[in-house]
């Protein structure tokens, strides 16, 4: 007798959303209320007397005053990291599933991305750059951006400015995981996996390096301008720790899995470039001589990318692929990530050259080594680009080299861009670990196979891409 399991699961998810929605409500009630607390009065001052009267007029207190270009600059970033996400990276996955699949790979692009938005504004913006230790910051400190006004000061910008661009900066690190486990996971285990990853592991990465000199790394002097650790590495070794433990899609290796829609793809490539200059260019917080130095670099490093994976495709393969270019920019984009702000741009064509050329191998030769269906190559790319721009920064950002840099010490930078990395690789290694386990137990990971073969778009969403 066969008997139906998914509704008691179904209903246990349910559950488990509607107490977590119900704690965020109280919290958030709570924090707005002490948010709202009624300001401490300003002193009346006597300005005229007639008799006995006397007028009395309250002290304006002055709003600080922004910088209207670096406001506009980093408003227009923050957009243009959102076009990353949707329609960008949702498009370039898309296009690789095939066409039974494609639906449930937007869907969770597009719903992983805004979860992760609701949880930074609850507790993640408060987790990552407030005061704590050298891991995390508090959790409730600024929790549902409790204190925080449009005219609080953060570095020169209104801090709801800076706290939404970071939150797009969680958003999309969240959002690249997903290709890792593309047409085979459930939608509920997306979900929880993503809740329980970008609390554990991106939260803490981006308090150690971005938070300030107490981070752990940030402390050590690593240097990682708009997210090489905090971003691609992260993201690249969630992805391979979570394909093993997922185990590959049926017929891997066996038969021919080939993308539906390469066009899809190279959109979302072109779209993701463009999305770019916000990602790094805007990772300067002002519209400076840093953000131009990061948007030339962007754009060379990209450039030399594309060429790069076509030529070594072009050599091993016979011929270079459009699927290979576009994956060659974000090879050179991914590259470039942290070192955008402090080499030159000479350093940037190095970086996009090899993150290019590497990259090819990371998706190839070195997948075939680790025996993992990455179905989208996430760690073939992000993360083997995201290492070797780390270390490539600690190199090319010497002003000898055409950096920004002038006491930087080659070989001592390289060393702590190594630690940062290796600590990076192992903290995500574990955390994604753990995750896993915890969602394997709660929501199970992958459909059955049955389901697998009908396609993740009707199973998980109800609804076909492409009617027949």
């Amino acid at each position: 007798m066969i008997t139906n399991t998914t509704r008691g699961w179904a209903t246990r998810m349910q559950t488990v959303c509607l107490s977590l929605l119900c704690a965020f409500a109280l919290l958030a009630l709570s924090g707005h209320a002490l948010a709202q607390d009624p300001p401490t009065a300003t002193p009346a001052v006597p300005v005229a007397a007639t008799g006995d009267a006397l007028v009395e007029a309250d002290v304006a207190t002055e709003a600080p005053a922004f910088d209207s270009g670096n406001v506009a600059w980093m408003l227009t970033s923050t957009l243009l990291v959102l076009l990353m996400v949707v329609p960008g990276l949702a498009l370039f996955y898309g296009g690789m599933v095939r066409a039974k699949n494609v639906l449930s790979v937007l869907m969770q692009v597009l719903v992983v991305y805004s979860m992760v938005i609701v949880l930074w504004v609850a507790y993640g913006y408060s987790a990552a750059f407030t005061e704590g230790n050298a891991f995390f910051g508090s959790f409730t400190e600024k929790a549902f951006l409790r204190g925080i006004t449009a005219d609080t000061d953060a570095d020169g910008l209104p801090e709801f400015l800076f706290v939404i661009f970071q939150a797009t900066f969680a958003g999309i690190t969240t959002a690249l995981i997903v290709g890792s486990f593309a047409e085979r996971i459930k939608f509920s285990a997306v979900l929880l996996f993503s809740l329980l990853w970008v609390t554990f592991a991106y939260l803490p990465m981006v308090h150690m390096v971005w938070s300030g000199d107490g981070g752990f790394l940030a402390h050590r002097g690593v240097i990682d301008f708009a997210g090489g650790t905090v971003v691609h590495i992260n993201a690249g070794v969630a992805g391979l720790v979570g394909a093993y433990f997922i185990g590959k899609r049926l017929g891997y290796g066996r038969e021919a899995i080939k993308p539906h829609s390469v066009p899809f793809t190279f959109v979302g490539a072109s779209l993701l470039w463009v999305g770019w200059f916000g990602f790094n260019a805007g990772s300067a917080l002002a519209a400076d001589a840093s953000a131009s130095l990061a948007m030339i670099n962007t754009m060379v490093a990209t450039a030399a990318g594309v060429l790069a994976w076509a030529i070594v495709e072009a050599f091993t393969k016979g011929h270079p692929s459009a699927l290979g270019a576009a994956s060659g920019a974000i090879a050179g984009l991914v590259g470039i990530t942290p070192a955008a702000g402090t080499v030159g741009p000479m350093g940037a064509l190095a970086i996009g050259l090899v993150a290019g050329a590497l990259c090819v191998w990371g998706v190839t030769g070195l997948k075939r080594l680790l025996r993992a269906d990455d179905s989208l190559d996430v760690f073939g790319v992000h993360g083997i680009g995201g290492i070797v721009g780390a270390l490539l920064t600690g190199v090319f950002s010497a002003q000898s080299l055409g950096g920004t840099e002038a006491d930087l010490a080659i070989g001592s930078q390289v060393w702590v861009q190594l630690i940062s990395v290796v600590f990076t690789i192992v903290w995500c290694a574990v955390v994604t670990a753990v995750v896993m386990l915890i969602v394997k137990a709660v929501t199970g990971l992958r459909v059955t196979e049955d389901e697998e073969r009908d396609g993740l778009d009707i199973v998980s969403h109800g609804e076909s891409a492409y009617e027949k």
